[in-house]
């Protein structure tokens, strides 16, 4: 019984312990986020956050051994690698079969929460966190910390934003669309806004987790029933359900990855395997902002009919840049289906009888020019060796990984246009000066190119076919768009054979000069912060 008391007494002190611990770092993270975080522009924590991120899986990767002994990648290719990774850009300098299956799973976390489906998801958690801390109900501040031994007005001390007065009336004519009595309590109105925020984000959770859940069972499933693509996992050494994890969050988080070196060149008569990944794809990418939407609207059918009603009413008002109104997600659909119509019809036109496709029956050439066209936005997993298709074609897919994920043609009435323009002066006029010397995206690109074209003048000077200006312009706008397309490198378009070339399975930028794959690790980063330079440019006029 003693030795009993005593255990019991040790553990109590050990939960004390934890409770503390606890009750401290919470405060901490709280502290970090209101003092530091709070006052960092969205922009600028995103380039915190990646820059983290790549920093810390390069350190991992360079701690872990690779899978074989006679080949190290080099600290600069590593640190590519993770950068490729966090902002899912698939741009490779090294082998994909040279790392070992530690690796690969470290590789499959970044890639996990480099995601924007990931980190929206987060941002709107933490949103819906800091505005739970602003709302007041009955004259005191609803701390939900209070549990936890922090002082009750610690978010007043922090000085927590609150809804603005426009913000509110705003969205009070909404409010009373859904039903509420007039004049409701600002109380009232934050309280349903912060529990449709804090909906969203455990909306776009699930939807996370459901939709790759089932991919990776699927694909799980496939490789141990199809004996042709389990004999591939079998011949090159990986193992079938880091296969599966790594291609199926890879391909929903618009990376590219793929464990083995030809990508899925290797696959491409597995059509089965194909048209699993396609809606991955689909559902991680372009159609991300409907498919959400429509979540919202079916849910709001069965329950939660406050926040949903809210949400699908005040898209604006929400604030999320995900999340589309009604219109403009129809748009994004219907233009999606275009650009995938208009690319099967060239490639298929001009491929369908080339050496790329050679081998695979009429089924199976369907399937695949279907995959290859939807991939070109933007996750950049290929069937095909780029280098061998048509000229026209390798444009067509430069134009479509230049293209925002969620472009689409939306016709405007000029009234809404001029409203929207006059709503943006008003928002944005304390920082003229700063629009005015920002380029356009496009005009970042022409920068990006020119001096990758100098550190690499030696090399289009001494093998023109490889380092022609086309294939730079392929891997810097594949950069820039996170997509991963390469035109690769071949030593037998070298005219002045060395002797001492070998083909590699991995981009073109992994011939490039250090300064060089330095440039494009910053267009990667560029081009995963895109969204926050959409606009660039607009004081340039061409008369």
């Amino acid at each position: 019984m003693v030795v009993f008391s005593h255990v019991g007494k040790k553990l109590e002190q050990l939960c004390s312990c934890l409770l503390t611990t606890f009750r401290f770092m919470w405060f901490l993270v709280i502290y970090v986020y209101h003092y530091v975080v709070r006052r960092m522009n969205p922009f600028s924590i995103e380039v915190f956050y990646f820059l983290f991120v790549s920093c810390f899986g390069f350190l991992i990767l360079n701690a872990m051994d690779p899978r074989t002994t006679t080949f190290t990648p080099r600290k600069l290719d590593l640190f590519f690698t993770s950068v490729s990774a966090s902002t899912v850009s698939s741009m490779s300098v090294v082998e994909m079969e040279v790392f070992s299956n530690s690796q690969l799973i470290i590789m499959t976390i970044l890639m996990f929460i480099g995601g924007e489906v990931f980190t929206s998801m987060v941002g709107l958690l933490v949103r819906s966190f800091s505005r739970r801390g602003s709302i007041q109900e009955g004259g005191r501040v609803n701390d939900s910390m209070s549990d936890l031994g922090i002082p009750p007005n610690f978010h007043a001390q922090l000085e927590l934003g609150t809804i603005s007065n426009p913000e509110f009336e705003s969205s009070k004519s909404d409010i009373f669309e859904l039903g509420y009595e007039s004049e409701p309590h600002v109380a009232d109105v934050e309280e349903l806004k912060y529990k449709s925020i804090k909906f969203l984000g455990l909306l776009v959770l699930g939807y996370l987790l459901l939709v790759q859940t089932l991919g990776v069972f699927s694909v799980y499933v496939y490789l141990n029933v199809i004996s042709s693509a389990k004999n591939v996992l079998k011949q090159k050494g990986l193992n079938t359900f880091t296969f599966s994890l790594f291609t199926i969050v890879s391909t929903f988080a618009s990376c590219g990855f793929v464990p083995t070196n030809e990508n899925m060149m290797v696959f491409n008569k597995n059509s089965g395997l194909l048209l699993i990944l396609i809606p991955q794809v689909l559902l991680g990418n372009n159609l991300y902002p409907s498919v959400l939407r429509f979540s919202i609207w079916s849910i709001g059918n069965f329950k939660k009919k406050d926040e949903t009603s809210y949400l699908l009413n005040n898209t604006q008002e929400i604030g999320f840049h995900h999340f589309l109104s009604h219109i403009h997600s129809s748009f994004i659909v219907v233009t999606a289906l275009v650009f995938i119509l208009v690319q099967y019809i060239l490639f298929a036109s001009m491929e369908w009888s080339a050496d790329a496709l050679t081998g695979m029956n009429n089924y199976q050439k369907f399937i695949g020019v279907l995959f290859q066209t939807i991939n070109t936005r933007h996750t950049g997993e290929t069937i095909v060796d780029l280098s061998t298709i048509a000229a026209a074609s390798l444009v067509l897919i430069v134009v479509m990984m230049y293209l925002p994920p969620y472009t689409s043609f939306l016709p405007l009435s000029a009234k809404q246009s001029g409203k929207r323009n006059s709503d943006q002066r008003k928002k944005k006029n304390r920082r003229v000066l700063l629009e005015n010397i920002i380029f356009s995206q496009l005009s970042y690109l022409v920068i990006f190119i020119m001096l990758i074209c100098i550190t690499e003048r030696r090399n289009i000077k001494d093998d023109p076919l490889n380092f022609n200006v086309l294939n730079i312009v392929v891997e810097v706008i594949s950069a820039y768009g996170n997509v991963g397309f390469t035109t690769g490198y071949s030593c037998g378009r070298q005219l002045k054979p060395d002797g001492i070339c070998e083909n590699k399975w991995y981009g073109f930028a992994g011939k490039w000069s250090d300064t060089g794959k330095l440039i494009l690790i910053v267009v990667m980063f560029f081009g995963r912060l895109k969204k926050y330079n959409m606009n660039g440019g607009k004081a340039w006029k061409l008369l």
